[in-house]
């Protein structure tokens, strides 16, 4: 049956088509009784998007946007993993409170996003943790996904949590795949919605951002309030939590999903704020992933190697043994202090373990050798004096080493994919002061290339065209090649992103990347010391190659251009998507966190209880801080918006 009013769309006021849209999404998806045809949804979705193309009505449709990419508000980092007792024991002295412990599923994170009314607005895959795949109208048939929350939320809301198989379910089909957690992860994606279905997969939700909760146990108890299937997880002391990582790796083959390892999160969720996260992962969770296959050895020798940023690395020479159906020679011990607390000597019987299936690694000595292990003093490449810093050993001279040197060019090659620049190749370049440089990589010609043993014309020419070909480089690429700590993939998508050009981003200080959400002080320290240490290499760089920066939109137009407003609390006469949908309107930014960057915290005026959220009270300590954030009425905004 076709809507009332269709053909007078054009007359619509933008509030009446939001409430159209809704409308016939939600007949469509979560009532199964469409009253348009798919082209008449489609006209009325297109006539939103010429008159309001920041809707978010238009952010909340199913299908219409089924695999396009999602940016995450907040990164979906990986988890710390850990693999040893005294890694676990470190860990836990970081912080004070007790710990959650739950079983880590194997399957496929997802990310889902409710509205303030608790509907099912979007689902997202992980992806590279920045962005990732529009899953909604898969996500809508798992059963243990709610479509519309049974608790109401005070504002929007994401969850996250695990798409997976359970084994039980994975019993009818074994014979056409190989593993639950590949089928699972096929399944998310399949175009065709009933057919994903049909596998009958399951959800576990673990995590929920925008509720105001002092614990980890508090977010878990309301999701489980809310609709979703309750997770097993235990709130222990630190003091019990390896007791119950055993607990559970030992119930691992009666379970009726397939996990990998053991969850544990600080409990308290004022320690976690104050833990942050790095790029890479959070500091308030860990994953103590379960061990691989163990043998014995002996211990032969330890082999000192030099890595790109001058540390010294000892790795295990072992008489062959095979775990996990690979002969293992050699095998990890980390740094010096690890030999140290290992009380290796050579001669030794060791115990060795692949851990997580992959990493050979020491574990332990099983029975003494007969000579001990000599700690080297100088470096083993360029002679330079071992400088001590904390378990590590760092060559004082690292600008100079060959070793580190070479190891910069094989990381730089390896980002920038210059394929054949390998490292007996790097070293063959370095040793006849060929190439010492990445740009000088960029001069080589095919007749010095042919000085090099064993390169003929074919290859030479290849070598060239390869550097060749790298000149066309994306900003975010250059910025990893630089080989910068904390620099890595997340980090420079969030550069790039969020700050611009490489020119922009040599000029941000420390306190504008630090106000960059998914940044933080520490990883600003870092990057905004290593570009400025890196920039005549980055200055050379940019003479020889090209580098593609990302386009981003031109600057917001309206009397709001520049500034940016959160909102909290339910507000008493407007809904919040309408509220930031006029922000949007008028050349203003929504974000969902506050932070430095943040221009105006707006709190709704139908607030009862007369509590600060977790975003008053951020801004009030920003506020405290010297921060130019001010916190507003509903009443406030309205005047400053002109909306009643």
């Amino acid at each position: 049956m076709k809507a009332k009013g269709l053909p007078e769309l054009e007359a619509s006021s933008v509030s009446e088509l939001e409430a159209l849209v809704r409308h016939h999404n939600r007949l469509y998806w979560d009532d199964d009784a469409p009253e348009l045809t798919d082209p008449e949804f489609d006209r009325l979705v297109r006539r939103l998007r010429e008159v309001a193309p920041a809707s978010p009505a238009l952010d909340e449709l199913g299908a219409s946007r089924f695999g396009e990419a999602v940016v995450h508000d907040v990164p979906m980092l990986s988890l710390d993993k850990c693999y040893g007792d005294d890694e676990l024991a470190d860990w836990l002295s970081d912080f004070d409170g007790r710990v959650v412990v739950s079983p880590k599923f194997d399957g496929v994170a997802a990310s889902l996003r409710y509205d303030e009314e608790g509907q099912l607005a979007l689902a997202a895959t992980r992806g590279d943790g920045v962005t990732g795949d529009d899953i909604t109208r898969n996500v809508r048939e798992i059963a243990d996904v709610p479509r519309r929350l049974k608790v109401k939320p005070a504002a929007p809301i994401e969850v996250r949590g695990e798409v997976f198989l359970r084994l039980s379910v994975f019993e009818r089909h074994k014979d056409r795949f190989s593993n639950p957690r590949n089928l699972a992860a096929g399944a998310i994606k399949q175009k065709d919605p009933k057919k994903s279905a049909e596998i009958g997969l399951s959800f576990a939700a673990y995590e929920v951002f925008g509720l105001d909760a002092p614990t980890e146990h508090d977010k878990i108890d309301w999701l489980a309030r809310a609709g979703f299937a309750p997770i097993e997880r235990r709130v222990v002391e630190k003091s019990e939590a390896l007791a119950v990582y055993r607990e559970l790796a030992a119930r691992r083959a009666s379970l009726d999903y397939e996990i990998d390892g053991v969850v544990m999160k600080a409990d308290r969720v004022d320690e976690q704020r104050r833990l942050g996260a790095t790029s890479h992962h959070p500091r308030f969770a860990l994953a103590y992933k379960f061990q691989g296959d163990t043998g014995t050895s002996r211990l032969r020798e330890i082999e000192w190697s030099v890595s790109r940023t001058g540390a010294v690395t000892p790795v295990a020479i072992v008489d062959p043994v095979a775990l996990s159906g690979v002969l293992v020679s050699r095998a990890s011990l980390h740094h010096p202090g690890y030999v140290a607390k290992l009380g290796l000597s050579l001669g030794a019987e060791v115990e060795l373990t692949r851990r997580g299936g992959v990493i050979p690694n020491v574990e332990r000595v099983t029975k003494p050798g007969d000579r001990p292990v000599v700690v080297p003093d100088r470096c083993p490449s360029c002679g330079a004096e071992l400088v001590p810093k904390g378990d590590f050993l760092l060559c004082a001279r690292p600008d100079q080493c060959r070793a580190a040197r070479v190891g910069q060019l094989a990381h730089f090659v390896s980002v920038i994919e210059m394929e054949g620049y390998g490292d007996r190749m790097l070293g063959e370049l370095y040793d006849r002061e060929l190439a010492r440089t990445p740009v000088e990589l960029f001069s080589l010609t095919a007749a010095q290339l042919l000085t090099i043993p064993r390169v003929g014309d074919k290859l030479a020419n290849k070598l060239v065209a390869e550097a060749e070909a790298a000149k066309q480089v994306r900003l975010e690429d250059l910025l990893r090649s630089l080989g910068i700590d904390e620099l890595g993939r997340h980090v420079a998508k969030v550069l790039t992103r969020e700050v611009g050009g490489l020119d922009a981003i040599l000029a941000a200080t420390k306190e504008q990347l630090a106000a960059i959400h998914g940044i933080g002080e520490i990883i600003a320290a870092s990057v905004a010391d290593g570009l400025a240490a890196q920039r005549p290499t980055i200055d050379a760089l940019r003479r020889v190659m090209t580098i593609e920066e990302a386009r981003r939109a031109p600057p917001a137009e309206g009397p709001l251009a520049g500034l940016s407003f959160v909102f909290t609390g339910k507000l008493a006469r407007h809904k919040r998507d309408e509220a930031q949908a006029t922000v949007q309107r008028l050349g203003g930014l929504t974000p969902d966190t506050v932070s430095k960057t943040t221009s105006y915290l707006v709190v709704g005026d139908d607030k009862s209880d007369g509590k600060q959220s977790s975003k008053e009270k951020a801004a009030r300590k920003l506020i405290a801080a010297g921060g130019g954030l001010k916190v507003i009425s509903e009443g406030e905004f309205e005047q400053m918006t002109n909306v009643h």
